[in-house]
């Protein structure tokens, strides 16, 4: 039977599709002479961003893109980047945008699967992209945007520089909110570390709602300056192109991260919030100090990783930038839970406060849910720190699904739940802990070897500025940890000062039976890339039998 109340009407008035594209037209309304971008030299007001966002939609409708159709950006953190996540959507198309670190052929797969009608090129990617071009069948229209921060020679590949494009587009486009809050707003690829990557697909109402939990889980006040230390293509950063004019703030672009400009422009811009994955503050931390400018008030830093070592928490604090842990995947916008501060945390120790704040914590504020569950029972795991489990998401902040990938969407969602892949315990105090990917635990003898574990203990050797520990194929244990080193600039120690450090903090089998001190091979965000450091464990061993 009907209720009085199911009677009421859902109408214009009183229901709108969510969409971040309203913070947009919000911000250009209310601060239209507030700078919305700044790129060296640079300043772009938030109405005149408003206004080339409708010119690009304009023009990219002009060139017969509508709903569903993909447009492509390969650029770094630029003013065209940012205008891209509004005026794209406002075509009603995809944005999709590509990680700048990539070989040809691998970006040439993401082009034709996203099957993409337009790309814009940054000069500093044109032989890249010519590359990738070259192995794509279907015809792209590509988009040069120069820029005056490149330092070297431009060569142009495309149809016609982005500034010349967009100055006869419509300052007044009509678009409209989709119809749908479920229709796609961007496509992001996965590493692809095995097999072909996966095309993550987001929507409108995600995007619109993580922007807005971003600015509550940091507690960003209005109108902040935000630092993009982090890459726009990974995760459309974070979602904080959006958040950005939700909060009618300043952004401050970076085409790469530079330790000592990101302190040069945190103190001329007084930036208030930046956010990056550990290996970035670990730059910022080992920044000679005749290379750091001096900054008096308060910076933010959201990380994001497996699990931030303890020793670069503390450090960020020793310089004054306040750390907050997040954590996410593509599939999840970006992040989705966060390691809440509680009341009483600040009269801890340096010491016990950054190990409280290097756990994934709890669910993101517009998160509906994430849990530890056991993946076979898919029942939450008791709280006691010890029961290992795998981090689950539910809500609104988790992709539609993989792009032409129904096998793997049915798989990842099985059970209700987004399947992450993370292990990790849940605490007495609620919050979740990864001690590892499920492919990282390393298998030693029969007992499972947390490689994170091993990797803090490291972390605290003065000497360790890096510390990446994967499985090493062993004839008597099976496998045993085999850790990779990075050095601090001017500090020096060796493989078996290292083992004998370890075997001070870990019991005898979980200490690594072979370090090497080495370049650690990286993604463009950073992250530590392990497929890559067990082949290259797989070939010690292999020499070590020979």
């Amino acid at each position: 039977m009907m209720s009085a109340y199911d009677e009421l009407p859902r109408t214009p008035a009183n229901f709108v599709a969510l969409s971040p594209l309203r913070y947009l037209d919000r911000a250009a309304y209310i601060y239209p002479h507030q700078h919305a971008i700044i790129h060296g030299q640079r300043r772009i007001s938030w109405q005149q961003t408003y206004q080339r966002c409708r010119q690009f939609a304009s023009k990219l409708q002009k060139l017969g893109i509508g709903k569903n159709d993909t447009v492509s950006v390969l650029l770094p953190n630029v003013p065209a980047m940012i205008e891209a996540h509004f005026a794209v959507p406002m075509a009603g198309a995809v944005l999709n945008t590509l990680n700048t670190r990539l070989d040809a052929k691998t970006l040439a797969f993401m082009l034709e699967h996203a099957e993409t009608k337009v790309l814009l090129v940054d000069p500093e990617f044109v032989s890249l992209a010519t590359e990738a071009l070259a192995l794509v069948t279907q015809n792209i229209y590509v988009i040069d945007v120069a820029d005056a921060e490149y330092e070297h020679p431009s060569i142009p590949m495309g149809q016609i520089e982005y500034e010349e494009w967009l100055v006869d587009g419509d300052v007044n486009f009509e678009w409209h909110l989709p119809q749908d809050e479920w229709d796609a707003i961007s496509l992001s690829y996965t590493s692809g570390t095995t097999g072909n990557p996966k095309g993550v697909v987001y929507h409108h109402r995600g995007a619109y709602i993580n922007a807005a939990s971003n600015i509550i889980a940091c507690g960003m006040t209005p109108r902040a300056t935000y630092l993009w230390t982090l890459p726009l293509f990974h995760c459309n950063g974070w979602c904080f192109a959006w958040t950005m004019a939700a909060n009618g703030g300043t952004n401050v672009c970076l085409r790469k991260v530079d330790a000592e400009l990101i302190f040069k422009l945190i103190a001329e811009h007084k930036v208030d919030y930046f956010c990056g994955a550990p290996i970035v503050l670990s730059m910022l931390i080992n920044t000679p100090e005749q290379k750091k400018t001096a900054f008096d008030h308060r910076v933010e830093v959201m990380v994001a990783g497996a699990a931030p070592p303890a020793a670069i928490i503390e450090g960020m604090r020793h310089i004054g930038i306040n750390v907050t842990h997040v954590y996410g995947l593509t599939e999840t916008y970006g992040p989705s839970a966060l390691c809440a501060s509680q009341a009483g945390w600040s009269d801890l120790s340096i010491q016990e406060q950054a190990k409280l704040h290097s756990r994934q914590g709890v669910p993101y504020p517009l998160q509906d849910g994430m849990k530890v569950l056991d993946p076979e029972t898919m029942q939450e795991v008791p709280h006691d720190g010890e029961t290992m489990g795998e981090i689950m998401f539910r809500g609104n902040i988790v992709m539609k699904g993989y792009l032409k990938n129904p096998q793997a969407t049915k798989e990842a969602f099985a059970g209700g739940w987004f399947h992450t892949g993370d292990l990790a315990v849940c605490q007495p105090d609620g919050y979740a802990k990864i001690t590892d990917r499920s492919k990282d635990v390393i298998i030693s003898g029969g007992e499972n070897i947390s490689s994170l574990e091993v990797e803090e203990v490291l972390y605290q050797h003065p000497a360790v500025l890096t510390a990446a520990v994967v499985a090493k194929p062993d004839p008597r244990w099976q496998e045993v940890p085999c850790a990779f080193i990075e050095l601090k600039e001017g500090k020096t120690a060796t493989p078996e000062e290292l083992i004998e450090f370890c075997k001070q903090h870990l019991a005898r089998f979980k200490v690594p039976k072979d370090v090497m001190i080495t370049e650690i091979p990286k993604t463009s965000t950073g992250k530590l890339q392990k497929f890559i450091l067990r082949d290259w464990a797989k070939e010690r061993a292999n020499s070590e039998v020979i």
